[in-house]
């Protein structure tokens, strides 16, 4: 995917959000190197007339495993009466062992060109997934390249994945996440820095979790990433029998043993689920820095729980959204779900209102300004100097019928699908 569009444009929408709201009269200026130049009235004609068309920033998916695109209605048959995680995740295992490169691009493109069509300009692929054979690090270019062919902004987060359990060696099904050492892995990201376009991609690091590295690695790698200026990102506190191995092994929560092995700095430091992270240990994380990233529909497929997220709603911008194991992709969903979620949990609704009492708009801003800062990028906003990765609602849509200007994005956002996106653009390529 070259970086950026070619040839300087002026872009006019019937509206478009500023922010706060959407206004019409607005046109958007992107220059030949695909980032936004001006935004207003402009006095100059436009390049490209988007009639019928509400112009939003494009949504930022901050949390994808794409491989297990493959996944998806696999595993949704319970002849023991019940399911969980664990028996989720011997089926994902099964479909690791059928992968080759052929067969992980198919998946890659096919997660990846749903994203284009759900809205999603930017993704934040959590990459564990690294072998074909022995330790080749082959799958790590093939992921890349798939999100270059679909026209996405792809930050890489490679994941650190030492271990198959504290304390426990990894086993044959996960051969193929192995990191066996933080040299080796170090060298494995200096050599995909030295690849990559920096126009459209980025590298950053996940230490798989709590269960594939100590808390001390963690740290140590956090520190590192830190000086190379790389977001982190972890899985944490998803399942309830993660926090109670960790207390047994650790004598403590893994947030809080984590917190303890960072010095409490999690600077650039990104929490992904938190499900049963104690309100406690989640205030700490935040004031130490750190962010969330709530995925709400894998979350609920696999029968996780639903968080309180209530310190994070406290604090403006933490917080961001990820499609996960994308058994759907659909980031309005994500969005919807995430208020729906934590009214479920609170028996009131309006949970995730901005100061202004409005929730559709904290939930766009969680959407894209809070995805992009999750993943270091400079995205999330209809501002020059930013790049031109935009949204572009249908008005038309029966969904959007007798929206208002003032209406629209709740309207979209409660009652709306991916069929109301018209299109999208990335860096200046629509």
């Amino acid at each position: 995917m070259p970086g950026v569009s070619g040839k300087r444009q002026v872009v006019e929408a019937d509206l478009v959000w500023t922010g706060r709201g959407f206004e019409a009269g607005l046109r958007v200026a992107i220059g030949s190197d695909g980032r936004i130049e001006a935004v207003g009235s402009l006095g100059e004609e436009p390049t490209r007339r988007l009639g019928g068309r509400a112009l939003l920033p494009g949504f930022v998916n901050a949390h994808s495993h794409a491989f297990q695109r493959g996944l998806r209605g696999r595993g949704e048959v319970f002849p023991a009466g019940s399911g969980s995680f664990w028996t989720w995740r011997e089926a994902m295992y099964g479909l690791v062992g059928s992968i080759d490169r052929r067969r992980l691009r198919e998946l890659s493109l096919r997660a990846f060109f749903e994203m284009r069509d759900a809205g999603i300009t930017a993704v934040g692929e959590f990459h564990y997934l690294h072998h074909d054979e022995g330790l080749d690090w082959a799958f790590d270019e093939v992921v890349l390249d798939a999100a270059a062919e679909a026209g996405l902004r792809i930050a890489l987060l490679v994941s650190y994945y030492r271990t198959g359990g504290i304390g426990e060696p990894l086993d044959e099904a996960r051969r193929r996440f192995a990191t066996p050492s933080p040299e080796e892995f170090w060298e494995r990201i200096d050599a995909l820095v030295e690849r990559i376009d920096p126009e459209t991609r980025s590298i950053g690091i996940a230490p798989h979790s709590v269960r594939a590295a100590t808390p001390e690695e963690i740290a140590a790698l956090h520190e590192e990433a830190r000086r190379r200026g790389m977001v982190v990102h972890v899985h944490l506190e998803e399942r309830r029998e993660e926090v109670e191995a960790c207390r047994e092994a650790y004598g403590t929560t893994p947030s809080a043993a984590l917190l303890d092995a960072l010095g409490d700095d999690a600077d650039g430091l990104v929490a992904v689920h938190c499900t049963h992270t104690r309100p406690a240990d989640l205030k700490r994380l935040l004031a130490a820095g750190g962010r969330v990233c709530a995925c709400p529909l894998t979350e609920a497929n696999l029968g996780d729980g639903i968080p309180d997220l209530g310190p994070a709603l406290e604090r403006e911008g933490r917080l961001s959204l990820g499609t996960d194991s994308n058994a759907r992709i659909a980031l309005v969903e994500e969005m919807r779900w995430l208020e729906y979620g934590q009214r479920l949990r609170r028996e009131r609704r309006g949970v995730l209102a901005d100061e202004g009492g409005d929730v559709a708009r904290r939930l766009l801003s969680i959407a894209t300004a809070g995805g992009a800062a999750a993943l270091g990028l400079e995205a999330g906003a209809i501002e020059p100097g930013r790049p031109a990765d935009l949204v572009a609602l249908d008005l038309g849509h029966p969904s959007l019928a007798e929206a208002t200007p003032g209406t629209l994005l709740g309207a979209w956002v409660f009652g709306g699908g991916n069929d109301a996106v018209a299109e999208t653009c990335v860096g200046g390529r629509w």
